[in-house]
């Protein structure tokens, strides 16, 4: 999908998708504080959830997202600052965000192992990393078969998205045990959802 579309077909969607993750993401969000990164961030969706007190860099490759990052950032009263970088490595020291924040974007990186590694080794000791990302269905159920058969037809039309990822086993890799809840969304193929926040240690 060509990425100088993204933006357009992001607000379409959020439109539908925000009312039915609001009340989550402004409990995960609302109480982050300090320097925030956060991975992926679109056009901006999650901008309004955050404290104006919060100096907030976003790491976001599709350079047609800036100009929309910025407005939204400008909006909601923030310190912002852009980064074109890939998740997999950041241009950012060692131990120097309180948070990280990742919402639908580890179904869609190149690398998630890296990318989670990133986020460990920017993160100051006791940092969160906050998420919210659809996830593989359970295995032997009708919806976790749908998202085997379309996945090779979603990830071309949706920026790589793989429907049938097991994010969270994959977060829990790096991060060890998660506070996190499972729920469910009602859209087709990415209806699984998992909400919640991991801890440096």
């Amino acid at each position: 999908m060509c990425k100088r579309w993204q933006p357009w077909l992001l607000d379409k969607f959020n439109t539908v998708y925000e009312a039915t993750v609001a009340v989550r993401k402004r409990t995960l969000l609302g109480g982050l504080r300090g320097r925030l990164l956060e991975i992926g961030p679109g056009t901006g969706a999650n901008l309004k959830y955050y404290s104006p007190e919060v100096e907030w860099t976003g790491v976001e490759p599709n350079r047609f997202m800036h100009a929309p990052l910025l407005r939204a950032a400008s909006a909601a009263g923030l310190r912002a600052t852009i980064s074109g970088h890939g998740g997999e490595r950041l241009d950012c020291g060692s131990g120097s965000f309180d948070a990280a924040i990742g919402t639908l974007v580890l179904c869609s990186v190149g690398d998630v192992d890296a990318v989670l590694r990133e986020i460990m080794r920017v993160l100051r000791p006791g940092g969160s990393f906050v998420f919210i990302e659809h996830v593989a269905a359970p295995p032997a159920t009708r919806t976790r078969a749908v998202q085997r058969v379309v996945s090779p037809l979603w990830g071309a039309f949706a920026d790589g998205c793989r429907p049938c990822q097991e994010t969270g086993r994959m977060i829990e890799s790096v991060f060890g045990p998660l506070d996190a809840e499972s729920f469910l969304v009602p859209f087709p193929v990415i209806g699984p959802h998992l909400a919640g926040s991991a801890r440096k240690r």
